[in-house]
């Protein structure tokens, strides 16, 4: 069955692309049939899998909004092993286009339909605010996965999302649940680090992910190589913290057991 996940803080440089890029890659290199849909005007995914978006014919706005058919706008990144519904910095314009229709709020999930169910895992990569992309996003997914950096703003905004995907919940989407939280750019030597992640703790409990993401510079330089930092980096601590991620995901979602080691032979 299909686990669609939607990446979303309205905060920005939380690593919300960054977890959205990284897990997708991470459950595609073990052979999962992996979806990454770029819904980000910044087109920040699709950069990091290699794809020069001013190239694109079309993007995942004329799926939305011009009804093309999701797979005749899909990428295959061969070396990554997986599909991506490409961003277009045009996507800003969206939510003008979008705001007669009747059903606005489903654009993503209605022109994608079924078309999505023939993946393992699709990871929405959302913009950093709460507008009508990332309402669609909402919309379309099973589960939202919050990333949030341990520093002093860390639940600014946050308190707006859990009411918008509960009003979701309560009228469009009874389905959608809250994967987990997780915290990114962790510095175990800082203080304020580990003060506002007991902060998290306490606030989240159980939703809040026992894996932290550390600060990497692999993680950081891997976007401008084009690639996931599983390809770029596979043994750094970066791509390593992915993969334990990933793991309790699974867990979280109940999905069975399955193997993340990295295959050195």
């Amino acid at each position: 069955m299909t686990k669609t996940i939607a990446v979303t803080n309205q905060k920005g440089g939380v690593g919300k692309t960054t977890t959205a890029v990284s897990l997708a890659a991470i459950f595609a290199e073990r052979g999962d049939r992996v979806l990454l849909i770029d819904f980000d005007p910044q087109t920040n995914a699709t950069v990091a899998c290699g794809v020069n978006c001013r190239k694109l014919p079309v993007s995942v706005l004329d799926v939305i909004v011009a009804e093309e058919k999701p797979e005749d706008v899909c990428l295959f990144i061969q070396e990554c092993n997986l599909h991506l519904l490409p961003s277009h910095r045009d996507l800003t314009a969206a939510e003008s286009e979008m705001a007669g229709k009747k059903e606005r709020y489903a654009a993503l999930k209605n022109n994608c339909g079924q078309w999505l169910e023939q993946f393992d895992w699709v990871f929405i990569d959302c913009p950093p605010t709460l507008n009508l992309l990332t309402v669609n996003a909402l919309v379309a997914a099973d589960f939202v996965l919050v990333p949030i950096q341990c520093e002093y703003f860390a639940l600014e905004g946050v308190g707006a999302l859990l009411e918008t995907i509960g009003e979701i919940k309560k009228t469009v989407n009874p389905k959608l649940e809250i994967a987990g939280v997780l915290r990114t750019m962790y510095d175990p030597r800082s203080r304020l680090t580990k003060d506002v992640s007991d902060n998290l703790a306490a606030h989240f409990k159980n939703l809040l992910f026992e894996v932290s993401v550390p600060r990497n510079i692999r993680l950081a330089e891997a976007p401008s190589f084009g690639k996931p930092i599983n390809k770029y980096e596979p043994n750094s601590k970066g791509a390593e913290s992915y993969r334990l991620v990933a793991e309790e995901l699974e867990r979280k979602l109940g999905v069975p057991k399955h193997s993340f080691e990295l295959d050195t032979e």
